[in-house]
């Protein structure tokens, strides 16, 4: 016996999407445009003939295509109301309507009636007036797939229908409508739902079916839904039928296949931090959960614009985050420089595409992790420059001084910058002086000027520079020198600022070494007795004697 109620109680279930499908227009969720367009057509008398309803599948263009004609057709509980915003959901049109039995109103599917008979039986149809209705009304569902000669089969009639017809499309893909018959229809754009407003239908739904609901299980469903309410009310129904009680994040995670958001921000981390052993590692654990390579590119995608969006504009995040993406989000925009952020979104982005076509999906993740890593950190064991190719191939003669503070390839640049040394072979092998060389050789004087007087130096290396960040020198500043020098040397450079102490400015150590030289050229004796014979003499400027000098001295 209760085997069969169990049987029969199977047979009469109908899934949330039917069952809560709204009947009026106050049901409606986040489409007011659309309410108060037709409110005052109705209050006003200028009702259109013909309707088109465009959006995203499941946001409900054929539901509100019924409240519609339910609207136009309600004559009241007493049977004297007249057209209204408001059906009173009582009366035999409205009853009819809901139960999808009025003869009167008449659905179409374009997608599996698409050819000019079908439009004729349309265009015989409204030629007699309605039978128990006050509008016959035509709802033609997926439009667009309607071919070319049954659109132009329609125009004349869509154009000046009887004064008692009225037409409704409705349709995912409003471009490939012609527009000869959008010019003859009133249009109405549905609009995605918001997450909260997703939330609270879910909410209200769970109450009324007796079961408890996590928010953030209900908001990981919203996400996942996009928008759509018809999307988001069958993932509800899939997560009730997997818990008899709670439907918890956990649960959601698993049915969706996605990792836990605390295990997504620390690979995220250690993908941005080049730990490749821990990333993979990580990867293995999420996917032997049940979470989905590509899910787990895209929600990586979505943190990286989280991280974006904390670190550029912060007040305009949303109000959806939850703690956890706040505490992240913020610690992470400080740490990550905007042009690896940029990098990452385009790389990820790219990789999600090759992992849908890839064979083996987790190796294909795998190799855009590693990619993302070795970005972050292009100076690997495997891959560091032999010392021998930054060998100092040109000696300096400099007698006066002795600063050992002062690099040889510093003291070059300052003194020879057409010399060999600033001009490598190999792209990777740049030190900071020959990169500013190269912005001089270039002739961007105010890049170069920047990097001569307000740059500070914290660390280079092949295919990589960080620089103090000032004022001057910021993310945007980065992003120039970033761009050139990847266009000029034919690799990648990841130029970046950082919050920590750098090096003194070429400048400054030009400075310095102009003020040394002095010193212990006043310590000369020569020059000593120079300034004693003539009061007020000072040391302008001194410069290094170069081999002609000598040569000319000895010849002497």
């Amino acid at each position: 016996m209760n085997t069969n109620s169990n049987d029969l109680s199977a047979r009469e279930y109908r899934v949330l999407a039917r069952k809560y499908r709204p009947q009026t227009f106050n049901d409606l969720i986040g489409q007011e445009t659309l309410v108060k367009t037709l409110a005052n057509a109705l209050q006003y008398g200028r009702l259109a003939h013909a309707f088109v309803l465009t959006g995203v599948r499941g946001i409900g263009k054929t539901t509100t295509a019924r409240i519609i004609a339910k609207g136009l057709n309600c004559v009241g509980a007493d049977g004297n109301g007249g057209p209204t915003i408001n059906p009173c959901g009582t009366c035999s049109n409205c009853l009819s309507i809901t139960e999808d039995r009025h003869v009167d109103i008449l659905e179409m599917d374009a997608a599996s009636r698409t050819g000019v008979d079908d439009i004729r039986e349309i265009i015989d149809g409204v030629r007699y007036k309605p039978v128990g209705a006050r509008y016959k009304i035509y709802i033609i569902d997926e439009v667009h797939m309607l071919s070319k000669n049954a659109f132009n089969a329609l125009l004349k009639t869509l154009e000046e229908p009887p004064e008692n017809v009225k037409f409704i499309f409705a349709t995912t893909e409003i471009r490939k409508v012609p527009i000869t018959v959008l010019s003859r229809c009133q249009r109405f754009d549905l609009r995605r739902i918001s997450i909260g407003d997703l939330i609270s239908l879910f909410s209200t739904i769970c109450e009324k079916e007796n079961i408890q609901a996590d928010s953030e299980a209900l908001r990981l469903i919203a996400r996942a839904a996009d928008g759509s309410a018809r999307d988001g009310l069958s993932l509800l129904d899939q997560a009730m039928a997997l818990t008899e009680d709670q439907i918890i994040p956990e649960l959601v995670q698993k049915m969706l296949g996605l990792g836990g958001k605390k295990e997504l921000f620390d690979l995220f981390e250690e993908v941005m931090q080049g730990n490749v052993p821990e990333a993979l590692s990580r990867v293995v654990n999420l996917n032997a959960l049940g979470a989905d390579p590509l899910q787990i590119a895209q929600d990586l995608l979505e943190i990286t614009h989280l991280v974006t969006k904390f670190k550029v504009a912060s007040k305009v995040v949303g109000e959806m985050v939850t703690d956890l993406e706040i505490e992240r989000g913020n610690y992470l925009a400080s740490k990550i420089p905007m042009v690896q952020l940029g990098r990452c979104w385009q790389m990820l982005l790219k990789g999600i595409s090759e992992i849908q076509q890839a064979t083996s999906q987790l190796a294909a993740l795998e190799m855009v992790l590693i990619r993302l890593a070795y970005l972050v950190e292009p100076n690997k064991p495997s891959e560091t420059v032999e010392k021998s190719n930054l060998d100092i191939k040109k000696k300096v003669n400099i007698n006066q001084i002795n600063d050992q503070e002062t690099s040889k390839q510093e003291i070059a640049v300052l003194e020879n910058p057409s010399s060999e040394l600033n001009h490598p072979q190999t792209p990777g092998s740049l030190t900071f002086a020959d990169i500013v060389d190269l912005f001089e050789k270039k002739r961007e004087g105010l890049i170069h000027s920047k990097l001569v007087t307000q740059a500070r130096l914290f660390s280079v290396a092949p295919g990589r520079l960080e620089m103090t960040k000032t004022k001057e020198i910021d993310d945007k500043f980065a992003a120039q020198v970033s761009k050139l020098l990847g266009e000029w040397t034919g690799q990648d450079w990841m130029v970046s600022v950082v919050d920590r102490e750098g090096d003194k400015t070429i400048q400054e150590k030009m400075l310095e070494k102009e003020r040394s030289m002095k010193t212990v050229a006043a310590q000369d004796p020569l020059v000593a007795r120079i300034i004693e014979t003539f009061p007020g003499a000072t040391i302008n400027t001194v410069r290094p004697l170069l081999d002609k000098d000598l040569n000319r001295e000895s010849d002497a």
